[in-house]
């Protein structure tokens, strides 16, 4: 073998490689275990010769550890020249996440009721018999005051079945005028399907006033309701009775899917319930210390998941509470 010539080879070799694995290559024909230098050396027999091949081999090692650096800085200034980072560049968003439906339907509706002259009031959700049945004119013998209906703590609290409660807390406080409205979550023994859920919320509204008549109740959830759903939705009043109104009404809209022509949503009569409502009985005005000769107050009571189903078409509620992104997502 000879030596020079085979150093001379093995030099150009590794100053022709262009990229690492190139080089690789090159290191592995000249300083392999296969490699003519390494056998060379298996069979060196005299000094010399061992420590001329040894000195060839460290050559040849530090010319391949010098060219991967060049190759190396080489990248380095071409990844620096193409693929730059400006620093002054604004970086990607997070993703960020967004209202849930029931907090966006219940914010519209305190928006809706704040531009018309209500404040909003938080209630209790744990409240007395008291403030959820007697203040507001339920008698004894009411179904809704039984435990298959409503969730008892004792004999004196439960968990509150509406937010009329806070209705009757606020009079207590104040004298006329009141106009308020009361969302939050309320409890009833319901078995969940598609409609019903133990646990939903409700917005409540109060209003008294010297001269207030059910006219003022019908246009403002007239009001309301197109605010809500639509200035196309058409509303409708249907006689009823609860124990804290009188005369009591039901409000019911006009479907949003066959607009009136009639549909399964709304079961073939072109109308959707909302809720009950009704002027104030003046037995609750009495028991609050009011006088109903001098004033006068209408109410109501709506789901706030009834209407995000109505407003948006859901047709599962516990749809709302699955917490199934690639639907809360659509809102």
């Amino acid at each position: 073998m000879e030596l020079q010539a085979l150093e001379r080879e093995a030099q150009s070799a590794i100053a022709a490689a262009s990229t690492a694995a190139e080089l690789d290559d090159v290191r592995v024909h000249y300083l392999g275990r296969k490699s003519e230098l390494k056998q060379a050396l298996r069979g060196v027999r005299d000094r010399e010769s061992g420590m001329a091949l040894n000195e060839v081999r460290e050559r040849l090692e530090a010319a391949v550890e010098a060219r991967r650096q060049e190759l190396e800085q080489a990248e380095l200034d071409r990844t620096l020249e193409e693929e730059y980072v400006d620093v002054t560049f604004p970086g990607d968003a997070p993703p960020r996440g967004r209202l849930h439906l029931l907090t966006q339907i219940r914010r519209d509706v305190e928006d809706i009721f704040l531009g018309l002259g209500y404040e909003v009031v938080d209630g209790r959700e744990v409240e007395t018999t008291y403030y959820n049945f007697d203040a507001l004119n339920v008698p004894p013998n009411h179904p809704a005051r039984s435990r298959r209906d409503t969730f008892y703590l004792d004999d004196e609290i439960v968990l509150r079945s509406e937010t009329s409660a806070s209705q009757i807390r606020v009079m207590e406080q104040r004298e006329p005028p009141v106009y308020m409205i009361s969302p939050g979550r309320v409890y009833r023994r319901e078995t969940t399907d598609a409609t019903r859920s133990a646990i939903f919320h409700q917005v409540e509204g109060l209003a008294v006033d010297r001269g207030i008549t059910l006219g003022d109740l019908l246009g403002t959830l007239l009001y309301f309701a197109q605010a809500l759903f639509g200035e196309d939705r058409r509303a409708r009043f249907r006689t009823s009775f609860f124990p804290f109104t009188e005369p009591s009404v039901e409000t019911d809209v006009s479907c949003f899917l066959c607009e009136g022509e009639g549909c399964a949503v709304c079961k073939q009569s072109g109308w959707i319930e909302l809720g009950g409502s009704g002027m104030v009985d003046p037995n609750v005005l009495r028991t609050v210390g009011y006088d109903p000769e001098e004033v006068s107050g209408f109410a109501f009571g709506w789901g706030l998941e009834r209407m995000a189903m109505l407003r948006h078409g859901l047709t599962d509620i516990r749809d709302l509470w699955q917490n199934d992104l690639r639907l809360l997502a659509q809102f």
